[in-house]
């Protein structure tokens, strides 16, 4: 199901930008979850992406190869770095300032030289998200195994996020870390609202709860 997307996706209408990635184990395990993978896609417009998850053939089919599907509308709020070279990000101009909700997506490739040194400290910098009440949904998801790796979470709010990123310090000393040791390639921060879902994740709607 990887290989055959590219040229569907890349002949589809509205769409201007996809990643397909696998995803990790649970605590940002780099060992493979062979059960779980993530479509990563930006829309012209919201008329567009609905059009291709109702009518698809692609879609169509990772429904039947699948058990659950879940999809997560979502509008970029600030996007800092490059992606394949590029800030694929825009930012929305139609954000709504009561969705309290705050998605987070942080993408590196990792140096060839730093593998061993940054897989190394990822137990120590993901600590503060065990039983983090305020830490609705988070998944290690990728490219490329090892090397081309990307985070993704949902927040309650920015203040919970903004807790976790700056004020919990394993995950202040892994930003020090980062800028001492040099150790991406290329790296990305983006945060986004999240505004609408479609399907379950888990037998549940993780912005909803039910």
């Amino acid at each position: 199901m990887m290989p055959i997307a590219r040229f569907p996706l890349s002949k589809t209408k509205g769409l201007s930008f996809y990643k397909l990635m696998g995803s990790g184990k649970p605590g940002f395990n780099p060992a493979p979850d062979w059960s779980t993978y993530g479509l990563l896609q930006i829309w012209d417009h919201e008329e567009a992406a609905n059009d291709f998850f109702n009518t698809s053939p692609l879609f169509k089919k990772y429904k039947r190869n699948s058990l659950e599907q879940y999809t997560i509308y979502m509008k970029n709020m600030v996007a800092k770095g490059e992606w394949s070279r590029a800030n694929p990000f825009q930012k929305s101009e139609s954000l709504d300032a009561t969705v309290p909700f705050i998605a987070v997506i942080t993408r590196a490739t990792i140096k060839l030289n730093m593998l061993r040194t940054f897989w190394k400290y990822v137990p120590t910098s993901q600590e503060p998200l065990k039983n983090n009440k305020d830490l609705l949904f988070t998944m290690g998801i990728g490219e490329v195994p090892l090397t081309q790796m990307a985070t993704f979470s949902i927040w309650k709010n920015k203040e919970a996020l903004m807790e976790f990123a700056y004020k919990r310090q394993e995950h202040a000393q892994a930003i020090v870390k980062t800028r001492q040791l040099n150790w991406y390639k290329e790296e990305l921060f983006s945060r986004f609202q999240p505004y609408k879902t479609l399907g379950a994740w888990g037998g549940k709607d993780v912005l909803n709860n039910n």
